[in-house]
């Protein structure tokens, strides 16, 4: 198994739950840092809440820079599990 490989044909069943915690994982940051960009677009709309819409900002970019970290940590835990999968280099 390669860092970052994506094929889960030779995974384990164990291997296989793992990669889907870490994608649901994924998929809640995508949700998050998504909504994040759109309720700070909607507050540009204010001048009131044009600080809060800038933080919001900030954390959709902090969320969205994240998922790579996720795939590299992700990858990592699923190199150190033996098994079929973590037998192939």
């Amino acid at each position: 198994m390669k860092l970052l490989d994506p094929v889960l044909h030779d995974l384990t069943p164990h291997h296989v739950a793992l990669f889907w915690r870490y994608q649901v994982v994924r998929t809640l940051v995508d949700f998050g840092a998504a909504a994040c960009f759109v309720i700070g677009s909607a507050f540009f709309f204010f001048t009131a809440t044009t600080v809060a819409a800038d933080w919001l900002f900030l954390v959709g970019s902090i969320l969205f820079a994240a998922k790579p970290t996720i795939d590299v940590v992700r990858s990592a835990h699923l190199r150190r599990l033996p098994g079929q999968a973590a037998s192939r280099v």
